[in-house]
């Protein structure tokens, strides 16, 4: 969410009001009203200069997440990186902070979205429901799995020797079982990375941001009094990126 602060406590020192914050709903996972009270020591950053509350919103699950995993992927100039799901708004910042490492990114999502990942940097595209990039001989120093949905081992098989597979949806038991064996057992690496959101990250997102380095990929804006057209629109798979809905 992104929002101007109301009211502070009387032992609240880092806010004031009339503060542009932005930052994540964690557990209670929604921002749908016009008010919502935090604790002071909630994730929380100070919006830039320049920058827009609907780019703001986008940041905490999309930017500092994609932040994370890229960091415990450690790339190296001109490592060959392939990133499942690279079409939301996790994949479209991690390519973007990829490309600012110096990668060489392959994005795999539906058609409708190849587009506008090759205008956000990608070198190369794949869609899916035309191409299986298991079978198509080609492997990667980098795997970044965000949807979490498709065959691991088969994936795996993607995947050089010495590589690192960044699981950032480990939504089966199994899948988190055959990860920590192939890392004990194998010649490759898969780490389970799961984000903890800090005002630091967030800040530094959003300062790249401001400079230019990356932008946030926004394909609808809503009103609240849409929002379940919103729900239906991203539940759909339609979206290119972050979809934002305004309650004001």
């Amino acid at each position: 969410f992104s929002g101007v602060v109301e009211a502070v406590g009387q032992q609240v020192t880092q806010f004031k009001q009339g503060d542009q914050l932005f930052g994540p709903t964690t557990i209670k996972m929604g921002a749908y009203a016009g008010y919502l009270c935090l604790p002071a020591s909630h994730p929380l950053a100070i919006m830039p200069p320049g920058m827009s509350f609907d780019e703001a919103a986008t940041i905490a699950v999309g930017g500092a997440n994609a932040l994370h995993f890229v960091r415990h992927a450690n790339i190296k100039p001109q490592q060959k990186m392939l990133i499942i799901g690279a079409g939301g708004s996790i994949g479209t910042y991690s390519l973007q902070l990829a490309k600012l490492k110096g990668a060489e990114v392959t994005a795999v999502d539906s058609a409708n979205k190849l587009e506008m990942l090759h205008s956000i940097g990608a070198d190369h595209t794949i869609d899916y429901t035309k191409e299986d990039f298991g079978k198509n001989a080609k492997t990667y120093d980098l795997i970044l799995d965000i949807v979490g949905t498709g065959s691991f081992l088969r994936n795996l098989n993607s995947l050089k020797s010495g590589g690192n597979y960044l699981m950032a949806n480990p939504n089966k038991l199994s899948m988190i079982v055959q990860g920590l064996w192939v890392s004990w057992f194998g010649k490759k690496k898969v780490t389970m990375a799961l984000a903890s959101m800090n005002t630091a990250d967030m800040t530094h997102v959003a300062e790249l941001i401001v400079a230019g380095k990356i932008k946030p990929a926004i394909d609808k804006r809503y009103p609240l009094e849409q929002v379940a057209d919103a729900h239906r629109y991203v539940e759909a798979g339609h979206k290119k990126g972050s979809v934002v809905v305004n309650v004001t």
